[in-house]
């Protein structure tokens, strides 16, 4: 069931499955998208592997607080405060963070500059940022942003586009239709995690990172190439990689136990 939980000053909408005597996982996803991109299912099927699952929609997505179009009120920093605040609420002392593409960047923050609240980290689909990485694949199909009334197609078709040959239309289109109906603002989400501050962790970077780090990459990104994936694994000292076969960006369905495997394995009692 959501709540919608004070936090920093906002409303945060989250929801949890499982049993909070369990490890906590808290899973963070990417730039304009609610908790509903992580499917219900597959936070059952974490939970159902021992884990206490969060997720929940970051400021600008879902039904936490929205701000007026091209105007955040915030930055990298505060969504991480966000998510110290979200565990708060929540009773949770420390949480192993999994984090999607833009949202790699919250996650670092977390485990730089709030180690104490963060036992592992996983960073799916994100990069270093990089100036000698490569950029996204000239093959990725290139769409124009419609008006405002046509976006459900357009945002589903990108998605299908970023996640690869794995991603299913019908499966994006019935998301991003629940997406927008439960949305404060829609138009908000697609632009405004794009026009805040980028700002990093106060402390230090990737090799500042000292708890366990798993980095889990699709083999066909076409967002940010797997050469993006290989330099987070690089800069964090002991990290690991697993390269999804066949995706693109983010966890296609089919790869559902796979990754569940791992983000399992990696989130063990420490």
């Amino acid at each position: 069931m959501e709540n919608v939980y004070a936090v920093n000053g906002v409303e945060l909408c989250a929801e949890t499955f499982g049993d909070p005597a369990d490890p906590a996982v808290l899973l963070i996803h990417g730039a304009s998208a609610s908790m509903l991109w992580w499917p219900e299912e597959l936070c059952r099927a974490l939970a159902a592997r021992g884990r206490y699952v969060v997720r929940y929609d970051q400021r600008d997505t879902g039904r936490s607080t929205s701000y007026p179009v091209g105007k955040p009120g915030y930055s990298m920093r505060d969504l991480a405060a966000d998510a110290v605040g979200l565990m708060d609420a929540l009773g949770i002392e420390r949480a192993h963070v999994v984090a999607v593409s833009m949202s790699g960047g919250v996650g670092l923050v977390l485990g730089v500059d709030h180690p104490e609240r963060v036992a592992s980290v996983t960073f799916v689909s994100t990069t270093t940022g990089a100036d000698d990485l490569p950029a996204p694949s000239a093959d990725m199909p290139r769409f124009s942003r419609p008006d405002f009334a046509a976006v459900e197609e357009y945002v589903a078709q990108m998605a299908v586009a970023e996640m690869g040959p794995l991603a299913d239309l019908e499966t994006m289109r019935d998301l991003v239709r629940r997406d927008v109906a439960r949305a404060r603002d829609f138009e908000a989400s697609l632009t405004n995690h794009y026009a805040m501050d980028f700002d990093g962790p106060e402390h230090g970077g990737f090799a500042d990172l000292a708890m366990p780090v798993l980095v889990i990459h699709g083999e066909l990104d076409p967002l940010l190439p797997l050469a993006h994936g290989e330099a987070v694994r690089d800069a964090v000292p002991g990290a690991s990689l697993v390269v999804l076969k066949g995706a693109g960006h983010g966890v296609p369905e089919p790869l559902w136990d796979t990754f569940v495997d791992e983000v399992v394995q990696h989130t063990g009692e420490r």
